[in-house]
């Protein structure tokens, strides 16, 4: 009896380890089929057929989710008009117009997903690059065709049509949607911008008086080499200030609200992979430039055609070409509540064209041969400094409403005028 219950146990150990042998290779089966499954999802993701999948699906996002490209067939047509006999420059301009604006939108989406993968730092690097590629490439174009006067008007706008219609706007559209309560921001942030606002007025504002008061050692020259050398100390204060906010007080300059959440909401926001974000930023920018080219040389066709000042056209209408994706985006914010992403697409991309943009148009016109300097002319210097105290006394309690935002359109509305009626000063250098 006791051998035949020991030798039951030592079977039943035999089948245990059999089975548990038979179950290793099972196990190890199952591994390898996962495995090989892994390996023909990376290869079927390298196949030709799935690139064209992923091509389509980029293509899909950017260009056919969103509705303002309907506008995009403007552009074709601009330059169809151009090359047909006859004078078409003031549908040229205008088609331009129409057609770079949906560029000028995308151009900041696909700046919003690249800042997704890249973090805070060199986001924030690629915002101030690309928030105003629009503005650069229209100003290097008029910079090459020495229409200076338009470079000058053209930004100036920009930063007027930042600060008071798009942040308007917003202000507008989130105190509607929040009609109980002031919205609140981070104060810190719009007063160092603010000072840095009144720094490059400073900037603008004695090139101009010195050439006004007829005080300059050489005329003609003075003006230009202080506004060459005060340039290349506002290009130094935005390098200091872009390492101050990205780098040395991160902390000082975070969003008012939860950071999990809003790392959760930049999850979500990916639509694109990193290198369609790449690859759609350089196609952008160069059908922008292309489109750029015909805009500034119909400028000149377009205002005798329309019968509409010079003046006008580079200080308003060029700008909402430009500022066509802030002005969406800082809207869209205002009415989510994130006052803080708003001010920084508003009055953020108002310091980098003041601080970053203009000097480095200087900079360039100084190694093309072209005198470009800082002199706006007194009635240009004098609306940029009102506006910007304007904006100031706006920003300093640190909330918004709605009737904040209407008195900021209504200021607009007021130097929009003001750009209509002046006549451009003549002088010797075409300025």
């Amino acid at each position: 009896m006791m051998g035949a219950a020991e030798n039951a146990e030592l079977g039943f150990q035999e089948e245990e380890e059999e089975g548990m042998v038979a179950g290793t290779p099972r196990k190890m089966h199952s591994l390898d089929f996962e495995h090989i499954g892994s390996l023909a999802a990376v290869a079927e993701s390298l196949s030709p057929r799935s690139n064209w999948r992923m091509a389509l699906r980029s293509i899909r996002i950017v260009i056919f989710h969103a509705k303002i490209n309907v506008l995009l067939p403007f552009g074709p047509l601009a330059i169809t008009l151009h090359y047909l006999p006859g004078n078409h420059q003031g549908w040229v301009f205008l088609f331009s117009l129409v057609g770079i604006t949906p560029l000028a939108e995308r151009l900041g989406y696909a700046t919003e997903q690249l800042a997704c993968y890249t973090g805070p730092t060199i986001g924030g690097l690629l915002n101030a690059t690309f928030g105003n590629a629009t503005e650069m490439i229209i100003s290097i174009y008029a910079l090459k065709n020495g229409m200076i006067r338009v470079v000058q008007q053209s930004l100036l706008g920009s930063i007027l049509s930042n600060m008071l219609l798009v942040l308007g706007c917003a202000f507008f559209a989130g105190g509607l949607a929040h009609p109980h309560r002031d919205q609140v921001f981070n104060k810190a942030s719009a007063v160092v911008n603010s000072g840095l606002l009144l720094m490059a007025v400073l900037g603008l504002m004695f090139p101009a008086v010195l050439h006004f008061t007829h005080s300059e050692a050489h005329y003609g020259k003075s003006e230009v080499s202080l506004s060459r050398f005060s340039s290349c100390i506002m290009l130094v204060a935005y390098a200091s200030y872009l390492f101050f906010q990205l780098k040395s007080q991160r902390s000082l300059y975070s969003p008012i609200g939860d950071e999990e959440e809003t790392t959760e909401e930049e999850e979500d926001e990916k639509e694109i992979t990193q290198g369609e974000a790449i690859s759609w930023l350089f196609v952008l920018t160069i059908w922008i430039s292309i489109l750029s080219g015909y805009l500034v040389d119909a400028i000149q066709g377009a205002s005798e055609s329309l019968n509409m000042p010079l003046a006008f056209i580079s200080v308003i209408l060029l700008p909402i070409v430009g500022n066509a994706a802030e002005h969406a985006s800082a809207i869209m914010f205002a009415m989510k509540n994130k006052l803080d992403i708003t001010l920084g697409v508003a009055i953020g991309s108002s310091t980098q064209i003041s601080m970053f943009v203009i000097p480095f148009c200087v900079v360039i016109g100084w190694m093309m041969g072209e005198e470009m300097d800082l002199n706006f002319q007194l009635f240009e210097t004098a609306t940029l400094f009102i506006t910007v105290l304007v904006v100031a006394f706006m920003l300093q309690e640190g909330t918004s409403n709605y009737f904040k935002g209407l008195m900021l359109i209504l200021c607009y509305f007021i130097v929009a005028a003001s750009f209509f009626v002046p006549v451009d000063p003549k002088s010797s250098d075409n300025k």
